[in-house]
């Protein structure tokens, strides 16, 4: 595990199958356990040596005070200790998209762990961006309330392949996905939850630009259908080469979907398209000083 600052590792292992779980997460944290575990060992037995989970993949509960009744610190959560005990048992590296983890009395952390095959803790990630608006209908939404943000990017070295970390809502902020790009991360994960309503306008177009502006991988494990507490999510897990192209796609409904992934690729399409190494940084000037607004780079040039 390491932050995203860590020196560009070479992403030129071989070829390996990984496979995204699509789940509709109720409010029994054991009884998604047990779905989560049957769809994870069916990733596992079609070859996928790297199986990714939603977002909430422990539980899908808005009311609060539910939350907080169900929540446990990440030495005693049993949904973490079963997941480590089944990584173990088939020797994946399995990725739980988040889990709801408590880190205070009346705080959690919607975390992320990237578990080794032999159970171990390879990485954990804790979701940067809260969802945090006022509609114009008056509907309020403040993840903030209930969850700590994090504050490092973090990525993690699978046997193949550089591992980069994003959940959710992180997916609208594509400073996050360059400075993982950059730090080496030649797939890039972004397990969700996304709204029926938002996944319809905005899930593919974002995704496929994440991976085409990174040269990357981009694996998003997805909730999917209408949950217990009324919420409709909108599937559509999706696996997507380093070109923008749709390897994999879900539907609605639970299940998985798997694809090859081929470490080679990502050096081949960066090739092509070297945008990460042609990237200039820009300073902002302020109308009040030059009296028009433009940009200019460091070094002084007008852009």
């Amino acid at each position: 595990m390491s932050n995203a600052s860590a020196p560009a590792s070479p992403v030129s292992g071989a070829p390996f199958r990984a496979a995204l779980v699509q789940m509709c997460t109720g409010r029994d944290v054991m009884a998604n356990v047990a779905e989560a575990s049957r769809l994870i060992r069916e990733a596992a037995a079609l070859g996928a040596s790297y199986v990714q989970t939603p977002e909430m993949t422990g539980t899908m509960e808005e009311s609060r005070e539910a939350l907080f009744a169900s929540l446990h610190p990440e030495e005693t959560d049993p949904a973490l200790a079963a997941f480590r005990a089944l990584a173990a048992e088939l020797k994946i590296h399995l990725h739980l998209g988040s889990l709801a983890i408590r880190v205070g009395e009346h705080r959690a952390a919607n975390r992320a762990f990237v578990l080794a095959p032999d159970g171990a803790i390879a990485a954990r990630y804790d979701k940067i961006h809260m969802f945090d608006v006022t509609l114009p209908n008056g509907d309020v939404y403040r993840e903030s309330e209930a969850y700590r943000p994090g504050e490092l990017a973090v990525l993690a070295d699978l046997p193949q392949i550089r591992l980069g970390l994003a959940i959710c809502y992180d997916l609208r902020f594509p400073a996050l996905f360059r400075a993982l790009a950059e730090a080496g991360a030649g797939m890039i994960a972004v397990p969700a939850a996304f709204t029926k309503t938002t996944g319809e306008a905005h899930w593919h177009v974002l995704l496929r630009a994440r991976a085409i502006e990174t040269g990357s991988y981009v694996l998003a494990a997805a909730q999917g259908g209408t949950h217990e507490n009324g919420r409709q999510t909108y599937g559509h897990s999706l696996i997507i080469d380093p070109w923008g192209e749709i390897l994999a796609e879900a539907g609605v409904e639970p299940g998985i979907i798997h694809a090859e992934i081929d470490p080679a690729r990502v050096a081949y399409v960066r090739g092509r398209i070297p945008s990460l190494d042609n990237g200039r940084r820009f300073e902002l000037v302020r109308p009040e000083q030059e009296g028009r607004l433009h940009l200019v780079s460091p070094a002084g040039d007008a852009a």
